[in-house]
């Protein structure tokens, strides 16, 4: 690996040795709110904050230079769609300032919204009673965010789109000379979309070195496990096959991912594939192989089975 032309120093008052051990509280908490709110509300995404817990959690606490939060950290009911005399909700503001030399942060995959919630609760972006209307009529903290809601910049809920903005933002970041950095979270099923690898092959072609993408290898999207479902290959390899620096590293290792994420060329955007456990954190869940474990409802007895032998309930917040 080369050293990158930018290097985001961390974000807020974490002091430069205890950020490791930050990065595994907010990720535990990141898995701990995500299986409480699908408990509470009777099903929900629960193996996405699983999965990329240590991804956000180490994008919000060691990488992306976002600027100070909102005055206001309580979110906003819903005001309706925009339309004239209706002002924007944007969700982006949670990240801090679209201002030039700060980053920005998209997030691809819609369902992965509660992870964002939490993460943004946990590194102080959001207030701590947020999700206390989680999913509730008249809330923008939908279980699939858009672009109203807390820490979503653009709606994605399609899928396999958000990245084409993110390669936009950066190109038009480029140009500008801003040299704010361009972080996209995209989801592995993402990459059965062909718009994803038209988005790394103009992001390679346009130079962009401004753009850093991190994806969540989990093997799983909504029909049940990619590899049955339909194979794609190595991704990391299909990524430096259309022009870009690739690594794949331990989805669950802080320290690899900020290798990965700090390195190769100042002319080629970077891609994380970040290889991840969808059961991180509640081994319980092993006994689901069916396609209703992308979205989870608990069996009866289920769940009190998961935080019984959940290493995240025994007292220390780890795994």
């Amino acid at each position: 690996m080369t050293s990158a032309a930018h290097m985001s120093p961390p974000d807020g008052d974490v002091a430069d040795g205890d950020w490791l051990a930050e990065v595994e509280r907010v990720a535990a908490m990141i898995r701990r709110r995500g299986f409480e709110l699908a408990e509470k509300h009777d099903g929900g995404y629960l193996i996405q904050a699983c999965s990329s817990a240590e991804i956000l959690a180490t994008l919000y606490v060691r990488l992306m230079r976002l600027g100070p939060p909102p005055a206001n950290r309580t979110p906003r009911p819903f005001a309706g769609t925009p339309g004239p005399g209706r002002a924007t909700q944007w969700g982006g503001e949670f990240n801090g300032p679209d201002v030039a030399g700060a980053d920005r942060f998209i997030l691809s995959p819609a369902h992965y919204s509660t992870a964002v919630y939490a993460a943004l609760i946990e590194t102080g972006r959001l207030s701590s009673d947020a999700l206390d209307d989680y999913n509730s009529d008249g809330t923008t903290l939908e279980m699939i965010g858009a672009e109203h809601s807390p820490g979503i910049e653009v709606t994605g809920g399609s899928l396999g789109q958000a990245l084409s903005v993110g390669v936009g933002r950066a190109l038009w970041r480029s140009r500008c000379g801003d040299d704010g950095l361009i972080w996209v979270f995209v989801s592995d099923g993402e990459t059965q979309e062909g718009q994803t690898w038209e988005a790394l092959q103009s992001a390679a072609a346009f130079g962009l070195g401004n753009l850093r993408i991190l994806i969540d290898q989990n093997g799983w999207q909504v029909d049940g496990p990619m590899a049955t479902v339909m194979p794609v290959g190595s991704i990391t390899e299909k990524a430096r096959a259309f022009g870009c620096a690739a690594f794949e590293v331990d989805g669950h290792d802080p320290l690899a991912i900020v290798a990965a994420a700090t390195s190769g060329p100042e002319d080629a955007p970077n891609v994380v594939v970040c290889r991840t456990d969808p059961r991180r954190g509640f081994p319980a869940i092993s006994g689901r192989t069916d396609a209703m474990t992308h979205f989870i409802r608990f069996r009866p007895g289920e769940a009190d089975e998961m935080r019984a032998s959940s290493p995240l309930y025994s007292g220390a917040l780890t795994q």
